[in-house]
């Protein structure tokens, strides 16, 4: 009898590829280790969390080096080692290394955050929050099958609702919070229900399986699998903060804690743009001329709602920075929802995108730059308003200069010749794809877009209201400023570290 069941025992017996999985895990780790540590620290030294929680995410970013001589995969299916649930390739590690790189420069910004004494946060909770949502941030590219990726977006997602509404008495946080998660739960219950449609459709969950057997579902089931194709696109959509489900992203920006916003800028956007890249050119290729239009609309609709609606902020001086920032964010979105439309036109998807990655890159550098320098003025100047950055320059100069860098980046003029470059493998994907109407929607919003970043720009040089106000800068901020200042320029200045990956693809 038990000879008999040892051969059964043996074949359902997975080993686990430790390092493949280390990125994740070892964030995951530093975030108990934080929370229970939290239990014995006593108050006068809670600041020890933050830079043992920057430490583990430096650490996890470095565990990322040994993955990079080939593709690993586990928690494969029995029998067949092609089909796997984990895998880390290029893909995978570039993504991996944008979150982790993006939650490092958001723990520094929160380093600082935690410390004033105006608003002070639970500093345990706050750092297993930001660990727990970096560790399901950094899953989820690794993610080959549906139950994966959604467990993976929920990781990341359900500590990001508590991390905006961690200022306890504060009614913006409270209610920013609560917008977050009532769009997020609807998001994943679309996505829940898509799901469950293509997996009836097709009997299983794994990515490359579903990608063979949805082409050839049977005609009775044929109307549930599209259903379930557009449903678990629209759940994406909203994570994304595609338009028309942008509708959370200014109120929780500007009532969530500034390095909260900022990690969500970045870290929540890589996390909704890698979902919706697997699902649509991995799981889904054979419906590429269901989802390639429809993401094709909505990047056009996302690109001009969102850089209308911050040319609006600019133009009414009365509405905060970060208000500003969260507005062009959505517009920014929009153009990296250009090359994964074009993936569903192109011959060759894995090059479109690798534009929407090699964009991501410079966005995450040189937004978080932004939102460092932001930081900055907001220790000084709590509502933070456009109107509170004029004459930064003349109380801190390479302060201005930076931010100003990183505002041409965005906008895509030089000396920010990595967000022009950026801008152009963009527009190149659309055109390659035969995508014209879309290039061209791009370039008048890349236009509109300059009104709102020069005037920004420009208000940094002009002649202070009264003594110009003086801004002290803590080590970390100095550290996240100086972080994303060399990155952004050693871009420009070398722009085919990241362009590589429009040329060459990423599966």
């Amino acid at each position: 009898m038990s000879a008999l069941a040892q051969p059964v025992a043996q074949s359902v017996v997975q080993s686990i590829d430790w390092l493949a999985i280390a990125p994740p895990t070892a964030t995951a780790v530093v975030g108990l280790v934080v929370l229970v540590a939290d239990l014995f620290v006593p108050d006068a030294k809670k600041a020890v969390l933050g830079w043992v929680s920057v430490a583990g995410l430096a650490v996890s970013a470095l565990l990322l080096l040994p993955l990079l001589d080939g593709d690993r995969s586990t928690f494969c299916l029995t029998g067949d080692t092609r089909v796997c649930s984990y895998t880390a390739d290029r893909f995978t590690l570039v993504i991996q290394f944008l979150v982790l790189g993006g939650a490092l420069l958001a723990a520094l910004l929160s380093v600082t955050a935690l410390k004033d004494g105006r608003r002070r946060l639970p500093e345990g909770e706050f750092w297993f929050l930001l660990l727990s949502s970096a560790a399901g941030a950094a899953l989820l590219p690794a993610s080959r099958d549906l139950a994966t990726l959604i467990v993976a977006l929920e990781v990341a997602s359900l500590p990001a609702f508590a991390l905006v509404g961690i200022r306890h008495g504060d009614r913006r946080s409270s209610e920013a919070a609560l917008k977050f998660f009532l769009s997020s739960v609807t998001a994943t219950a679309v996505s829940l229900m898509g799901i469950s449609f293509v997996y009836a459709s097709t009997g299983t969950l794994y990515l490359t399986q579903v990608a063979d057997r949805i082409q050839h579902v049977d005609g009775q089931l044929h109307t549930l699998a599209q259903t379930g194709v557009v449903l678990t696109l629209v759940g994406f959509a909203f994570k994304t903060a595609a338009v028309p489900f942008h509708f959370w992203v200014p109120d929780t920006y500007v009532g969530a804690p500034l390095p909260v916003a900022a990690y969500l800028s970045v870290v929540g956007k890589a996390v909704g743009f890698s979902g919706l890249i697997l699902v649509t050119v991995v799981a889904f290729p054979s419906y590429s001329d269901v989802w390639g239009p429809a993401l094709a609309a909505l990047a056009a609709l996302t690109m001009t709602v969102g850089n209308v609606g911050a040319l609006r902020q600019q133009a009414t001086r009365a509405y905060s920075a970060v208000r500003l920032l969260a507005w062009s964010s959505v517009g920014q979105a929009g153009y990296l929802l250009v090359p994964i439309a074009a993936a569903g036109y192109s011959k060759d998807a894995p090059k479109a995108i690798g534009s929407t990655v090699a964009y991501a890159l410079m966005y995450a550098a040189v937004n978080l730059g932004a939102f460092a320098v932001a930081a900055l003025v907001g220790r000084t100047k709590t509502l933070n308003r456009i109107a509170d950055y004029r004459g930064l320059y003349a109380s801190n100069p390479l302060t201005a200069l930076l931010l100003a860098f990183f505002l041409l980046c965005l906008a895509g003029l030089p000396p920010g010749i990595i967000g022009l470059f950026a801008k152009v493998t963009v527009f190149s994907a659309a055109v390659d794809a035969g995508l014209g109407w879309l290039a061209v929607v791009m370039a008048v919003n890349v236009v509109i877009a300059l009104f709102y970043y020069l005037q920004w720009t420009a208000l940094l040089f002009r002649a202070p209201e009264g003594a110009p106000a003086t801004h002290r800068v803590p080590a970390p901020l100095t550290a996240a400023i100086t972080l994303t200042g060399v990155i952004g320029i050693a871009l420009s200045g070398a722009p085919q570290l990241v362009l590589r990956f429009a040329a060459t693809g990423l599966f």
